[in-house]
């Protein structure tokens, strides 16, 4: 991973937090919004992890796979995280 660790690794850490704060308002019956509310917080924080990972990658490990002459692998794999985001 070309990321910056520690900065991957503290967002993962919020995203666990939160969810666990969100089990525990869901056990404690908390307003559905409230609970919701924190459910978009987790979400948002999820796009920022994988934007940080994505442009990592771009940044890295996209130019070395071209440089090693694997162009083909390197389309592949962008295309299929595209589609996997759902944009198509």
């Amino acid at each position: 991973m070309h990321a910056d660790k520690q900065d991957v690794l503290k967002r993962l850490n919020y995203i666990e937090g939160h969810l666990g704060g969100i089990r525990k308002m869901i056990e404690e019956d908390k307003y559905c919004v409230d609970i919701l509310r924190q459910t978009y917080a987790v979400r948002k924080a999820i796009e920022k992890l994988e934007g940080l990972l994505v442009e990592g990658h771009l940044h890295t490990c996209v130019p070395e796979g071209i440089a090693e002459g694997r162009e083909d692998q390197i389309i592949q794999e962008l295309v299929q995280l595209y589609n996997l985001a759902g944009n198509r």
